[in-house]
């Protein structure tokens, strides 16, 4: 069986001897108190709660942007639990061996946390509950952040889903359990336990100078998270449906960024979903449809956790796709100056916000792999560094989807034409002007604050000319449809 398949809203268990021992709650990408499983069951025991993050290896393996974002968001729930009495210890090292250290010194006989369900965070979570069972630590976990875990999804014959509408119609008339109120106040144990300082972890040591530009865009934490949800609603689901595709307005929720950390509980915007959805308003299903997506990367991710890694359809390793990272052309690429503008903006905005449209990256993603011909991989590991709303299972399957190596991916010999997709989506070129400063007379200040993100050594300047294509779009698809039709398999 894998790791901690309990149900999701237990019911409170009775307190182990002695009766005040505290409970270590395990916090990791569900940095909130309204809707947490565990932090919820933990306070309605009235036993002492501590708080506790850990930068284990999985955390120093995050990216540059999401190592970032995770410390922006640790600061931010750290005042959270202050303003309920409580705090957040911080500590490094392996997640087991923390623990264990941590209840030995506070006497807890519990560790509860949120499960995770990408096959690294599986695999740690495992290690971590035998061996706290093994030291007489009762070890917990809820249901995480997703709205359907994914052993509970399943076709008529008993497998798993491969393609994403059949999944939508599964799940849609499912219920989903009416999210936790926030605990007003945490019971705190008679002594704290000593914690690390979250300044001396350097989360946005690998940012450099384009940490203080990306942040001017972040929303952190939970009521920021509810804040953006609320305004959503308030102006912007009745259009979703028809705005969510123009890069060049404001036609989307931009929650991704919060439910990476789990600063929002996707059950939270699936409910708000539904009463929009009930009283009528237009775009409401197509928001519920994105959030299922969502679920359907970690369904996928669960049952093929190789979707992270390697092709999908393992026919798809015969095809051939350039493996170098550093050609000009995926240099011109990763810089935003293919002569692209679609392309160019894409990569752009990611600089400045830590963020791309969701249109732009289909774009970026099928220009990487189809007119340049590169593998989707070194598309995924530019996005695990450079996005602040980074999450491993959508990065994945987004990339596989657009290279066409993916489970129900767009067909290879789909190839979007960046040109003609921004005639179709940006007409009056509203993004790519806020985003491509060359060329402009006045451009306007996001355009500029790229220059000011962007590695020194690229040399740019928003006087330089914008350059030529690196390959033209028509050039790239006959590129791209030769080497499909003298494919391998």
């Amino acid at each position: 069986m894998r790791e901690g398949r309990v149900p999701s809203r237990v019911a409170t268990p009775e307190p182990p001897l002695p009766e005040r021992s505290p409970i270590i709650v395990w916090f990791r990408r569900d940095l909130r108190l309204s809707d947490h499983a565990a932090l919820h069951a933990a306070a309605r025991t009235g036993r002492p709660v501590i708080a506790v993050a850990i930068r284990d290896p999985l955390v120093d393996a995050l990216g540059a942007a999401p190592k970032w974002r995770l410390g922006e968001g640790l600061r931010v729930f750290g005042d959270a639990l202050r303003a309920a009495g409580s705090r957040l210890i911080l500590r490094t090292g392996d997640a087991l061996d923390v623990l264990q250290r941590l209840a030995e010194e506070t006497g807890a006989r519990d560790v509860w946390w949120m499960r995770a369900y990408d096959p690294d965070s599986v695999a740690r979570d495992k290690i971590v509950k035998a061996g706290l069972e093994a030291r007489g630590v009762t070890a917990m976990s809820c249901a995480g952040h997703v709205l359907f875990e994914p052993w509970t999804v399943e076709t008529g014959t008993g497998g798993f889903y491969k393609v994403y509408t059949p999944f939508w119609k599964a799940v849609r008339g499912r219920g989903v359990v009416a999210p936790l109120p926030a605990p007003s106040r945490l019971p705190a144990p008679d002594a704290w336990p000593g914690s690390e300082r979250l300044e001396d972890w350097r989360m946005g040591r690998a940012m450099d100078r384009g940490a203080d530009i990306v942040a001017r865009w972040a929303n952190v934490g939970e009521r920021a998270a509810q804040d953006r949800l609320e305004a959503f609603l308030d102006d912007g689901i009745d259009g979703y449906h028809q705005t969510r595709d123009l890069p060049g307005v404001v036609g989307t929720s931009n929650l991704s960024e919060n439910l990476a950390l789990g600063e929002i509980s996707v059950a939270q915007c699936w409910h708000a979903g539904q009463r929009a959805r009930h009283e009528g308003r237009a775009g409401a299903e197509t928001f519920l449809k994105e959030l299922v997506w969502r679920d359907f990367a970690y369904h996928l991710t669960w049952h093929t956790p190789h979707l992270l890694t390697r092709n999908w359809r393992t026919e798809w390793d015969a095809f051939g796709w350039r493996e170098e990272a550093d050609t000009d052309e995926v240099r011109a690429w990763k810089q935003g100056r293919t002569g692209i503008a679609f392309v160019d903006a894409g990569q752009r905005e990611m600089y400045v916000t830590g963020r791309m449209h969701n249109r732009a990256r289909m774009i970026v993603a099928s220009y990487l792999t189809k007119h340049l011909m590169t593998h989707w991989r070194i598309g995924q590991k530019w996005f695990e560094d450079h996005l602040i709303d980074w999450d491993p299972a959508n990065n994945a399957l987004g990339w596989q989807w657009a290279a066409g190596s993916g489970p129900d991916a767009t067909p290879y010999f789909r190839v979007f034409n960046p040109v003609t997709q921004l005639d179709r989506f940006d007409r009056d070129r509203a993004y790519v002007d806020r985003w491509i400063a060359e060329g402009q007379a006045n451009p306007p200040p996001e355009a500029l604050s790229y220059f000011e993100a962007v590695p020194r050594r690229w040399g740019l300047d928003p006087d330089d000319a914008y350059p030529d294509p690196v390959v033209e779009p028509g050039e790239g698809r006959a590129r791209a449809l030769a080497a499909y039709e003298n494919r391998a398999f």
